[in-house]
This record gives C-alpha cells, structure tokens and sequence, in this order.
C-alpha cells in the first residue's frame, strides 16, 4: 500500500534558519498561523460542502424509497417529509466519513501533499521496530490516560457524555460492523491526515512543533466536542477538551518521534479499538 501522507519533512531550528540568512522563527509564526487559519477555513468549507451533498443525496434516496413504499405513486409533500425522518446512525455515520475524508483529502492534496522522498522515509520508517513499539505505547497510554481522567472526575462528580455517544451506541446495536470500521480504520485515517499530516506538519516542517501541536490539538478537541450541541456543563466539556487535546498532542509527538504518520493513524484505531471493546463489554 502506498503511503499517501508520507512522513513529516526534516524540522528546522533556529540555528539553521540564522545559519541560512532566513528571518528568526519569531518573525515566521505570523505567516505560519494565517496559514494554519486558512487550512482551517478550507477544511470547513469543504466539510460544509460535503455534508450538504451528502445531505441531499440521502434525502433523494429516501424519497424514492417512500414513493416506492407507496405503489410508485408520490404522496403528497407533508406526508413525504413525515415519512423521510431524520437519517439513523449508519446515515450519519457515512455523513461524517464523507465530510471528514472530503475536507482532508481536499487539504492534503492542495496544501501539504508529500512528495516522493518523504514517502520513501515514511515507509522506511515504518519498518523500523522502535516505531512499532512506540506506537502500541502511545496507544495504549492515550487510552489508559483518557480511562483515568475520567474516573478522576467521575470521583469529583463529573460525567461528560460525549457529543457522538448516543450516535455510536445507537450504531452498536444495529451496526456493530459498520461502526468498527469506521472508528478504527476511516476516522483515524483522515483525522492523521488533516490534524497531524496538514496542520501539524505545516510547523513541524518549519521548526515550530509545539506551536503547531498546541494548534492541532486545540483544533482537534474543538472538532470532537463543540460547545452548545450538547447538555454537557462547563466543566464537562473542559474534560472532553483536556482528553480529546492530550488524545492530538499525543498522536502530534508520536507523529514527530517516529517520522511516519502511520505510526499515530495505527495508535489512533489502537485507541478507539480499545474503547470500542470496554464499551462493549460496559
């Protein structure tokens, strides 16, 4: 399988940057954020765009499946609103894989697509035994951490209930197949592409990788827990923010230590296959 992302390119440092004539990094972020900014713009155009079509394009099928219902013969428009709903969880789950992939392939390949040596160090650094090892590590510790988080706040009277939490036990039940591909394999798979390959990447490239993983991360935690669209109370949804932010700082480092961005795709599906298997059994 080709490495589309390929691995993040060489970080450059202050002394190179002095060494080569270029202006401090200080006088770099400003160009770096607007960039940053305008990723973000694009990412949201595109995932507007992209749901809306996607939107549609249930809402055309549905009402072929009610005509058909109905003996070929179209009821009136009050009757085929009532009888279309609002789309299930498998709906809303190929919603957002199409939204999300849109969005990040859209920038991946506009604005941080990797060239052919940086895919060759992706794939040679993939072979490497340390970057298996820290990618079951960061895993494993990302999902351990989350765990632990909350049962600290659970003891102070804290229970945030995740935005998508009844989305995905609803697909539980129904579509227990669907949800496990796309938790462990689709949604890790464009979040990496987007947060760690095009957002991150963008400072790492330009010797600014902790300006860029407080960015992506705070991106990242805004992106899984959006303010108002749940009954959560502002202490909740500092939690949500602290484990979804930690989750992307995590993968961000992961990203940087191993030079592959296959390395947090893996540790990302690692994570949410392994809450996938505690929810269940729960």
């Amino acid at each position: 399988m080709s490495d589309p992302a390929g691995g993040p390119p060489a970080a450059v440092s202050s002394s190179d940057i002095a060494a080569a004539g270029f202006p401090p990094l200080a006088s770099r972020t400003g160009p770096l954020v607007r960039a940053f900014l305008l990723d973000i713009a694009i990412a949201i155009i595109v995932l507007l765009v992209a749901s809306l079509a996607s939107g549609i394009a249930w809402g055309v099928w549905r009402v072929v499946v009610v005509v058909q219902e109905n003996g070929g013969q179209a009821p009136e428009a009050a009757a085929i609103a009532g009888a279309i709903g609002e789309p299930g969880a498998l709906a809303q789950i190929l919603m957002a894989a199409v939204g999300m992939s849109a969005a990040a392939l859209v920038l991946y390949l506009v604005r941080r697509r990797a060239t052919a040596v940086e895919r060759r160090q992706s794939m040679a650094a993939l072979r490497r035994r340390s970057t298996w090892s820290w990618t079951v590590l960061v895993g494993v510790a990302v999902f351990a951490g989350s765990t632990l988080l909350g049962y600290l706040m659970q003891l102070a009277g804290s229970e945030p209930v995740p935005t998508n939490m009844a989305l995905v036990e609803e697909a539980a039940r129904h579509w227990p197949f669907v949800l496990v591909v796309f938790a462990v394999v689709l949604a890790p798979a464009y979040e990496e592409l987007l947060f760690r390959r095009v957002l991150f990447g963008r400072f790492l490239a330009a010797g600014r990788p902790w300006l860029g993983m407080l960015l992506a991360s705070l991106a990242f935690a805004l992106v899984h827990e959006v303010p108002g669209l749940s009954a959560n109370p502002p202490l909740a949804v500092l939690q949500l923010w602290l484990v979804y932010g930690g989750m992307g700082a995590a993968f961000a480092w992961l990203y940087w230590r191993t030079g592959t961005l296959w390395a947090p795709i893996l540790a990302h599906a690692l994570n949410n296959g392994l809450a996938l298997i505690v929810h269940g059994l729960a």
